[in-house]
């Protein structure tokens, strides 16, 4: 869709003070989650269909989980399934962009529309609470020494967490090719694994893991933000010696070929959304950062984290 299609769509919802919706439009619209349950892609997508119904531009909604391949699988699905429903919204991000890089699925992400960015969350790297090791710098001195002992556990091959441990590897002086990474459908399933000790060291979205860091039944040794988070006393990888700082961001997309009036309407319905009380409340709960960005501007920085993702993939030996 071109940029002043888009804007005369935004404009003239503007100008009529309401949602070109239909009456059956705004009972209910179909949440794609490309991710088994538990996981931050589920949280979001979950935490946005009570928004939507909180502010009231939306009767209800139904999810569809369907996990595996970084989000493809449900993209696929997604694209094939949805063509020219109004109604339809897939949560995406960044996970989804490097598994593309990394899979090469048949479908195509610019298939579907651009709505809109919501959050950004950094990474948090745990180990099981009966781990021998106890920081990330005991980590780092089994990797040196033995690379495929050392089982990272995460989503799906090229996850910002498998990207993240990649270029661990790589500031430390190991070949990132020979790191024993362990993909898992969902965050659901990598959590069972971390708290059954069959992974080395698991890393995810620091909310998926909280309740379980705070109950002491996982260790966690280092964040990927560039400082410490708020409210969480975990260093960064940066003060342990190691450069590497690395974002998650997460958003949502629309179906293939609807028109701009139902681009800028799901738009909007978004952006309303995300100023209710329970978004403001998951915000928190998860600890996620605000990164809200729609339209034109959505679309030129998916475009631009494309070709930074692959640079950062090629450069950290995973493509």
């Amino acid at each position: 869709m071109r940029r002043d299609e888009f804007l005369k769509s935004l404009a003239a919802l503007a100008a009529a003070g309401a949602l070109p919706l239909s009456a059956s439009a705004a009972q209910n619209i179909k949440m794609m989650i490309p991710a088994n349950p538990g996981g931050g892609w589920d949280t979001t997508g979950r935490a946005l269909g009570k928004a939507l119904v909180d502010a009231k531009v939306a009767d209800s909604v139904t999810y569809d989980n369907k996990g595996g391949a970084a989000g493809a699988l449900g993209l696929a699905q997604f694209v094939n399934g949805s063509k020219g429903d109004p109604n339809a919204l897939m949560v995406m991000g960044a996970v989804m962009l490097g598994g593309i890089i990394t899979g090469k699925p048949p479908v195509s992400l610019s298939q579907a529309t651009p709505i809109a960015r919501l959050t950004s969350e950094y990474n948090v790297f745990v180990l099981p609470a009966n781990s021998p090791f106890k920081t990330m710098a005991d980590v780092v001195a089994q990797l040196k020494k033995d690379p495929g002992s050392v089982k990272w556990g995460g989503g799906s091959r090229g996850s910002t967490e498998h990207i993240a441990a990649a270029m661990i590897a790589r500031e430390v002086g190991v070949d990132p090719a020979r790191i024993n990474y362990v993909a898992f459908r969902g965050g659901g399933e990598a959590t069972a694994a971390i708290l059954g000790g069959n992974v080395t060291v698991g890393g995810s979205g620091y909310s998926e893991f909280s309740e379980y860091i705070d109950a002491g039944k996982m260790k966690a040794i280092a964040v990927t933000s560039g400082s410490r988070l708020k409210g969480v006393n975990v260093p960064t990888l940066k003060e342990q010696g190691i450069n590497v700082e690395l974002g998650n961001w997460r958003g949502v997309y629309g179906a293939p070929g609807i028109t701009a009036p139902q681009r800028a309407a799901l738009t909007e319905m978004v952006m309303k959304a995300i100023k209710t009380k329970s978004w403001a409340e998951a915000m928190e709960k998860n600890n996620w950062t605000p990164a809200v960005l729609g339209g034109p501007a959505f679309d030129k920085f998916v475009d631009d984290e494309f070709a930074l993702l692959r640079a950062t993939m090629v450069k950290a030996g995973m493509v």
